[in-house]
């Protein structure tokens, strides 16, 4: 909570920083990659900081989080710092590196907004950081602590012992872990970073869900080429089309993700498209292997057949399953997908049962599109749950 000297000061300069908080952040990155290039090289997403990305979450996060601080004094916003915060372990973010990210930040605060930023402001905004990076740290420390690991000591080797290529752009691979030790324990839906060596020396960090149920000696992860359409393509995902074979060793983290199937009975919607298939892979494969009697709709929306991956092994989970129903839309459905409609997936038709829990993965627009479906049938908004593979650029505008 915000002392009360701060708040009517965050409260009359809100508008102000947060008009220029995209001008700061991407001050700030520039700050801080000058003193610390190893940060970009073997951290932070060297795709997502060329494309703006990143820049934008944080601005989002930042402005979303003083808003709350404003608006909502009495609540924590569990949802959005727990998001973060799984990402931060899956890359092995350490308590540390909060007061490095301070010291750049409010160095480009005062380079941006000059002579606004009185003593007065700075204690004020400075008060909303510490907030916000102190409840992200004990967020972490707890995750850290649940994965039995030291803080930032996420990384193991693992062992590619199959690789599958699932669609054009997309391929699975089978993983084990290398000193013979049982794979960590994990929930339906969650994903694990993957750090890549890369020809320039770098060390770059993705986050990839687990594609297939936990308990079992092996993980799987489902890697969809990214494809830059005039931009560069992804570093990380073309890489490893392009070099990882069985027998070769990855460095892969502890699991993390706070989209993660919660045992019960009650009623589910999982919605995905493309290749947010795979934490829904997951959790249908987790409730059959449960023998799961829970109502399940499933709504899938890709391209076309040939590019929705580990569609027959969709197809399969769902059949096994006594109460789940798939619905699938096709934009180019063709010959070959005679149970599936054209065009963009519409939700307006199907049976929807009270007491619906909602995982969403998938394309924002896509996610966006389907959570406003879902709420104008009222479900609740606290039942609809997702993930966002890259930077959440979805925080504050929902």
């Amino acid at each position: 909570m915000l002392s009360e000297q701060s708040v009517p000061v965050v409260r009359a300069t809100l508008p102000a920083v947060g008009a220029a908080i995209g001008d700061i952040t991407a001050l700030f990155y520039r700050k801080l990659f000058d003193a610390h290039p190893e940060l970009l090289r073997d951290l932070f997403n060297r795709g997502n900081q060329a494309n703006g990305e990143q820049q934008r979450a944080l601005a989002g996060s930042i402005a979303a989080f003083a808003g709350m601080l404003l608006e909502r004094p009495d609540a924590r916003p569990d949802a959005l710092l727990s998001r973060i915060a799984h990402k931060h372990a899956s890359l092995g973010v350490t308590s540390d590196q909060y007061k490095v990210v301070h010291r750049h930040l409010f160095a480009a605060i005062a380079d941006v907004l000059g002579d606004a930023v009185t003593p007065e402001v700075a204690a004020a905004w400075d008060e909303v950081y510490w907030l916000m990076a102190n409840a992200l740290v004990a967020v972490e420390t707890r995750l850290y602590q649940e994965a039995e690991v030291a803080e930032g000591e996420v990384w193991h080797s693992m062992e590619i012992t199959e690789r599958r290529e699932e669609t054009p752009d997309a391929v699975s691979f089978v993983l084990r872990p290398v000193d013979g030790r049982p794979t960590r324990p994990f929930r339906p839906g969650q994903y694990v970073g993957v750090r890549s060596s890369l020809p320039d020396g770098s060390r770059q960090i993705r986050q990839y869900s687990l594609s297939a149920a936990p308990g079992r000696t092996d993980w799987r992860i489902t890697v969809k080429r990214v494809r830059g359409d005039g931009r560069p393509d992804g570093e990380v995902s073309s890489w490893l089309h392009a070099h990882a074979r069985p027998g070769d060793v990855l460095t892969v983290s502890a699991p993390f993700g706070d989209l993660a199937l919660e045992e019960s009975d009650g009623p589910l919607l999982l919605a995905s498209a493309g290749i947010g298939v795979t934490p829904v892979l997951s959790m249908l494969d987790h409730l059959a292997a449960t023998g799961s009697t829970r109502p399940v709709t499933v709504v899938h929306a890709d391209s076309a057949p040939a590019d929705h991956a580990h569609r027959q092994e969709q197809l399969d989970l769902v059949r096994a399953l006594p109460d789940a129903r798939l619905h699938l839309w096709y934009e180019e459905p063709g010959d070959g997908a005679p149970e599936a409609a054209a065009g963009r997936a519409d939700l307006t038709g199907l049976e929807l049962p009270r007491g619906l829990t909602a995982y969403l993965c998938g394309p924002v627009p896509f996610m966006r599109a389907v959570r406003g479906d879902l709420l104008r049938r009222g479900v609740p908004a606290e039942a609809v749950h997702y993930e966002v593979f890259g930077p959440d650029l979805w925080l504050g505008q929902r």
